[in-house]
């Protein structure tokens, strides 16, 4: 009989009792809002910003309600507005052009590499239509940093990192998000550490970081972050920047802080369930991997394979037969958005021009969540029904993909 896995994919681990802890002290306090602390209280919010811009190394960091909050924030703050064109990944997922086109500002797609990267090539050909790069580190797929920014150092293009996938992720040692001017990072319940909706935004620059903080409306109440600029640097930007509120609460910051802080060793457990699904894919036919380039240390929070120039019907029955046997696989190449999948054609308030070179990988990008319910021995069995399935369609195709 065939075998079958009975696991959820959405199922994500307790929050931590530490957290639960620190949760229940603000319930009792009654002081949810970021600002409404006691005499002598820092506030759960502003404690984690000076703990994620000291995991990050940046100098500043602010704590808002959503990953595509911050997202926007950051391209609010360097001075993108409405009809400005901002360069952006083909491959990734609707809050990346949703932040852009919310300023009225025009998403321009860059094509995506086999390995799910941003196509450098394609940008060399595009860094004159725009002055802003909103990199996606789509699926924690981390391109050649180097290259990309002696690409928008030399046109002039700022970067601003989307790291919802590649929170705890480096390049070269570097933390994911600090090669750009902003880095921007997610707490969504399936990002690597979950507070429900949440996000970050780091910088380096003090007036980015003083208008992103006046922009999550803190009114004149900067004074009580703890990852912020001097009140001089306020003092320039707090009459010229309006308040787009989107702060963090203290609830859900006091959720956060033990991940955090346990973050290095959930990577470590999420990277070894990545491999153990890894080696279980490895030569299967019909199938082909994405392999990170040496320098990325990435998060193995979801994996990606793709079955190149398949047919949509065989793609189809390759992810029923799967489900069948409970492994839900979702796609990115389907003419239609289910659930988070959807292409650049999908976005049609960003009118683009087909990239067949792209068109061809997104057809065949087959993704599957990895949650750390997870055993290695649940990942061991996925793969087996994955590869089992994937041999089957494939050998049953006359002529083979």
């Amino acid at each position: 009989m065939s075998e079958r896995f009975t696991g959820s994919f959405t199922q994500q681990e307790p929050i931590p009792e530490a957290g639960i802890a620190a949760a229940l002290e603000v319930l009792r306090s009654g002081r949810l809002h970021r600002y409404n602390v006691a005499a002598g209280e820092a506030g759960e919010v502003a404690l984690l910003e000076q703990e994620f811009a000291a995991f990050t190394g940046a100098k500043y960091c602010l704590a808002v309600a959503s990953g595509g909050y911050a997202l926007a924030c950051a391209l609010r703050a360097i001075g993108v507005g409405a009809g400005d064109r901002v360069l952006t990944n083909a491959f990734t997922l609707a809050p990346v052009p949703g932040a852009i086109a919310s300023l009225g500002a025009v998403p321009v797609f860059v094509g995506v590499t086999e390995g799910l990267v941003i196509d450098l090539d394609d940008l060399v050909a595009k860094a004159d239509q725009a002055e802003v790069l909103m990199l996606s580190h789509m699926r924690g797929h981390i391109c050649d940093m180097d290259r990309l920014m002696a690409i928008c150092t030399g046109a002039g293009i700022t970067v601003i990192e989307d790291c919802a996938h590649t929170m705890g992720a480096t390049w070269r040692g570097v933390a994911s998000g600090r090669h750009g001017a902003v880095g921007c990072y997610s707490s969504q319940t399936y990002k690597h550490v979950n507070s429900g909706e949440g996000g970050f935004l780091v910088t380096d620059d003090e007036e980015v970081a003083a208008r992103a903080v006046i922009l999550s409306g803190s009114y004149m109440l900067y004074g009580r972050h703890l990852a912020a600029p001097g009140p001089e640097v306020f003092e320039r930007v707090k009459y010229h920047t309006p308040n787009v509120s989107g702060r963090m609460d203290n609830l859900r910051a006091a959720l956060l802080r033990p991940q955090l802080a346990a973050l290095p060793e959930q990577v470590a457990r999420w990277n070894a369930r990545y491999r153990v699904i890894e080696e279980g894919l490895r030569d299967t036919p019909g199938l082909q991997l994405v392999t990170p380039l040496d320098e990325a240390e990435q998060v193995g929070s979801s994996l990606q394979f793709l079955l190149l120039d398949w047919s949509e019907a065989a793609i189809a029955e390759v992810l029923r037969r799967c489900a069948a046997r409970g492994v839900e696989l979702k796609w990115f190449g389907g003419a239609e958005p289910v659930a988070f999948t959807s292409r650049y054609d999908s976005w049609r308030y960003a009118a683009c021009a087909p990239m067949p070179a792209s068109d061809r990988v997104l057809k065949a990008i087959i993704d599957m969540r990895l949650p750390l319910t997870f055993s290695r021995v649940d990942c061991a069995l996925i793969a087996r029904i994955i590869r089992a399935e994937v041999g089957a369609v494939y050998q049953s195709l006359s002529p083979a993909p």
